[in-house]
């Protein structure tokens, strides 16, 4: 029997999700949406958790028994009879194996989107003779900031966007006063983004800088103060990348790999 999972719900707090909630942050923000479909069971083993048209996030515990394990998707599916979902996230097991049964049961194909490796930063290692500062985005950067995740989309996702039709985004993320560049007299020079808070971390995004700028450290130097901030709250940070990738950017201010996550659509 499922049940709704609350906004900081007990068992977002306690093991057996403690073990892995690191790799499964985003279930957090996403209970926190509203319309979202949050489920859990009663003794705390699997979480669901997927705003409407996007990618659902499913864990399961590792010491739950492959029969159970079958038993508990199947009731998921059953519960999503005659609704859209695009895709799922979790584990590259746990994620395969849903999608393996939810195209079965619903004559449908998926195909592996991308692997994403967590990352975790138990201690900020600060990069040396960065020339800059940390700066907050104001109201002043919202063109700035869109012609930067235009940059980032193209470079993350091989989509071409203008900049304009992301303004309205980047106006969002300057008022809510979590988006920081790295500014070298001034001028803006590389991005980030603290994009969720949880609890016990702080889930960074939106790295970016200009192909011109790079290769000067000031990706690290963005990313290593928005670590300090993060750790002054007490919190650790963390972030996804594409685990195709080096993100050596990462792993040089004290990055950690911190478990795998399988994002598979449904066509």
């Amino acid at each position: 029997m499922l049940e709704k999972l609350q906004a900081d719900d007990v068992v977002l707090n306690q093991f057996p999700f403690l073990r892995d909630e690191l790799q499964y942050q985003l279930i957090h923000f996403i209970t926190a949406i509203e319309g979202a479909t949050k489920l859990k069971t009663p003794d705390g083993r699997m979480l669901f958790a997927g705003s409407p048209g996007h990618n659902a996030w499913l864990w399961l515990s590792e010491d739950v028994t492959d029969e159970y394990r079958l038993q508990l998707m199947k009731e998921l599916i059953a519960h999503h009879q005659g609704t859209d979902l695009p895709g799922i996230c979790g584990s590259p097991s746990t994620a395969e194996q849903f999608a393996n049964l939810y195209s079965e049961i619903n004559a449908l194909e998926h195909h592996a989107y991308m692997k994403k490796q967590t990352y975790s930063c138990p201690k900020v290692i600060k990069p040396v003779k960065v020339k800059g500062q940390l700066i907050r985005a104001t109201p002043q950067h919202v063109e700035l900031v869109a012609e930067f995740m235009a940059g980032f989309t193209e470079d993350v996702y091989g989509a071409s966007v203008i900049p304009a039709s992301q303004l309205p985004a980047a106006e969002g993320m300057v008022m809510r006063g979590d988006l920081y560049f790295w500014a070298v007299d001034e001028l803006p020079v590389a991005m980030a983004n603290i994009a969720h808070r949880s609890p016990r971390h702080g889930r960074i995004n939106l790295v970016y800088t200009p192909p011109v700028l790079r290769k000067n450290g000031y990706a690290s130097a963005v990313v290593a103060g928005l670590c300090s901030v993060l750790e002054d709250e007490n919190r650790e940070p963390m972030l996804y990348a594409d685990a195709k990738k080096a993100n050596k950017v990462y792993k040089n201010i004290g990055f950690v790999e911190s478990g795998l996550i399988a994002e598979i659509r449904f066509m």
